[in-house]
């Protein structure tokens, strides 16, 4: 359903039910509220939550910003690496109040904050923003953006510069089938079978690699963010893959180092994506953290 939030016009999903706690799950880079699993959003209601998903805006159902155009992103990081600001059409904290309008449009007062990667960081910002809209963050293979973190892989960030072969349906399909299994979690691996079912649905959901693009521009221009994690003082979780090649685990374990009072847990062989095995982890770290925060909450 789509609903009305910051002024945008933004898809969202939302399971469980009223009279639960809320839990909010906010996406990475270009991916859509489909690539939160089902059957993790079954597991974290069966534990008692009600889960709300939207699509960040540029990406799926979510309002587009075509109009914007998209600026050059060989220049842009350039300009990244020379210290120099990137230029983006929008920032995190635009999207961070995305997501606050979300919960405002569902007339939820607090939520427990769970982002995935980029989504991390628009969580990180939302927990600092505001605290009073934040019952917990749970950070997840996210990153504070400081400068000298380590980046991707080599093979990994090699792939990340390659274009499709063809612009079909198979060739799009088969391109991002290369990099997944790159950055999947080496303990639980998909078949191409599985990857290539999953992407077909969602580009048929939708397909925007321009927003992508401008959404890449807006993490790149979030060079604040360092200091702002230091102001977050909400109950955290960061959660991190021991395997991550896209986002290595140091930064994972940095973002917590900036968060006051934050719990660090790593996930051996996990590494950057959310197969059915790494959901049933997640879901059993999230959900009794969440609870806990809760009853913390709730005691004179």
């Amino acid at each position: 359903m789509k609903v009305t939030a910051n002024g945008l016009q933004i898809e969202v999903d939302d399971t469980g039910g009223e009279g639960r706690p809320v839990i909010l799950l906010i996406m990475g880079l270009g991916m859509q509220l489909v690539a939160w699993p089902t059957a993790f959003v079954q597991q974290l209601v069966d534990k008692g939550f009600r889960v709300v998903r939207h699509d960040n805006r540029d990406i799926g159902l979510s309002q587009g910003f075509d109009h914007a155009g998209v600026r050059n992103i060989v220049w842009e990081t350039i300009r990244h690496r020379l210290g120099l600001k990137v230029r983006s059409a929008y920032t995190l904290q635009d999207m961070t109040h995305d997501s606050i309008g979300v919960l405002d449009a569902l007339g939820i007062e607090k939520a427990h904050i769970v982002g995935a990667s980029m989504g991390g960081m628009i969580a990180q910002r939302l927990a600092a923003t505001a605290p009073g809209r934040t019952a917990s963050l749970v950070s997840i293979m996210s990153s504070s953006g400081a400068r000298g973190l380590p980046g991707p892989r080599r093979e990994v960030g090699a792939m990340l510069m390659r274009r499709p072969l063809g612009k079909g349906e198979a060739e799009l399909v088969a391109h991002s089938i290369r990099l997944l299994r790159l950055i999947q979690s080496p303990a639980y691996p998909q078949t191409d079978a599985e990857l290539a079912e999953r992407l077909t649905f969602s580009m048929r959901r939708a397909y925007h690699p321009a927003g992508l693009m401008r959404q890449m521009l807006a993490i790149g221009a979030d060079d604040e963010r360092p200091q702002v994690l230091a102001r977050i003082q909400r109950p955290t979780l960061v959660l991190h893959g021991e395997a991550d090649a896209l986002v290595p685990i140091a930064c994972g374990k940095d973002s917590a180092a900036r968060i006051p009072g934050s719990t660090f847990i790593s996930v051996p062989g996990m590494g950057h994506d959310l197969p059915p095995e790494v959901c049933t982890i997640l879901a059993n770290h999230i959900a009794p953290f969440a609870h806990a925060a809760d009853a913390k909450e709730k005691t004179p």
